[in-house]
């Protein structure tokens, strides 16, 4: 299928709600083991071996293998990255499809992503560009400056780190955000929140807004589903929160995994006790994917039931995602309860908000307007 400078090819998409993910086709490059580029946060050790520091896994690579994020190599004793500059997806979305709906909402968020996740998710939606290695797939040659430059002729005021994962190729969105520095555009991380305090605490500076994806308040879900573990996790909210940088949070509900009414409680108390009563919580539906074929959709009820459970912990903003023209999706000032923000799906309907505050009350707002 060809398509001009200007268009994008779909590539991937698991479910109807599941973001695209595309690539430029007249643009790509061929399947190949990128260029590479010096990698931060690591440490030499004997015989030609490194010490991975950026994320939590702290993989020990030999000379001439990857870590098991499949986009970091260790070369003759020195560690790189094979994704700086080389996205293979691309898209310009809304932002509530990130989703965030307190940050500059109905802007445009140019969105982008490499190969590679340090996680290995058995649900994972994106599953063919998070699991893959740099040479498996396309990419597009895309220094940090040109992304800005996209982003302004796309008339996007967001770009957005997303799709994968973007720990794994922290230094490039480490670039952009410091590229798109004074411009007015908002720099946002879509991640799990998978990384170590002093990458984390060095990128926060740069960000304007996180969303975690927050898998389950359980350390064996995280061992067992994910290959990973919750108490980086549960560290990483906190220093985003307390950063002030704004912070968005989605649990995705999976049917008979991280569904009990018992969990839902404990997360939702959790939230309210370490990161605020207004951090904005999103209990978004699962549809099968990847290595969960066999799981069925989460049924609304189920959502719902997590809703009202964050909402009487204490949580202001608690939403029902993937469920298009649900009343879940509207924001509710917590002063009156008068409807916000009205949505469907991906898009605002209406507003009834004025400089950040509720136009029946003048209660505020939390988020970024």
């Amino acid at each position: 299928m060809q398509t001009t400078r200007r268009f994008f090819l779909q590539t991937t998409c698991a479910a109807a709600l599941v973001p695209k993910v595309v690539v430029a086709a007249d643009e790509t490059l061929p399947k190949s083991v990128p260029p590479h580029h010096e990698a931060m946060f690591w440490e030499p050790l004997p015989n030609d071996e490194v010490r991975c520091q950026l994320c939590p896994q702290m993989c020990r690579v030999s000379d001439g293998e990857r870590g098991l994020c499949r986009v970091r190599e260790n070369r003759s004793g020195k560690y790189y990255t094979l994704v700086h500059s080389k996205p293979s997806a691309i898209h310009v979305d809304p932002v509530e499809k990130k989703p965030l709906f307190h940050f500059r909402p109905g802007q445009k968020a140019f969105s982008l992503a490499t190969a590679g996740c340090s996680l290995a998710c058995r649900f994972c939606q994106n599953w063919e560009l998070s699991q893959a290695r740099p040479e498996d797939l396309r990419h597009t040659s895309l220094p940090p400056e040109a992304v800005v430059r996209r982003a302004q002729e796309a008339g996007a005021g967001i770009i957005a780190h997303t799709y994968s994962e973007p720990v794994v190729f922290y230094e490039y969105m480490r670039d952009i955000c410091l590229a798109a520095s004074g411009t007015g555009i908002g720099r946002v991380m879509i991640s799990s929140g998978f990384i170590r305090k002093e990458p984390m605490e060095q990128l926060l500076p740069h960000l304007d807004a996180v969303k975690i994806d927050f898998k389950s308040f359980s350390h064996s879900f995280y061992v067992d589903v994910c290959s990973a573990q919750l108490r980086p996790v549960l560290d990483t909210l906190r220093r985003v929160h307390d950063s002030g940088v704004w912070l968005e949070i989605v649990v995705l509900v999976i049917p008979g995994l991280n569904d009990s009414a018992a969990e839902f409680e404990a997360m939702s108390m959790w939230i309210v006790q370490k990161l605020g009563r207004d951090v904005p919580v999103h209990f978004t539906r699962f549809h099968p994917a990847y290595r969960m074929m066999n799981l069925p959709n989460t049924p609304i009820a189920t959502l719902e039931r997590a809703r009202k459970t964050a909402m009487e912990a204490g949580i202001r903003y608690a939403y029902c995602g993937n469920v298009p023209g649900h009343p879940g999706e509207n924001t509710l000032c917590p002063g009156c309860g008068t409807e916000v923000i009205a949505r469907r799906g991906f898009h605002i309907q209406r507003q009834n908000m004025a400089n950040g505050r509720c136009r029946e009350c003048g209660t505020v707002i939390a988020g970024v307007w």
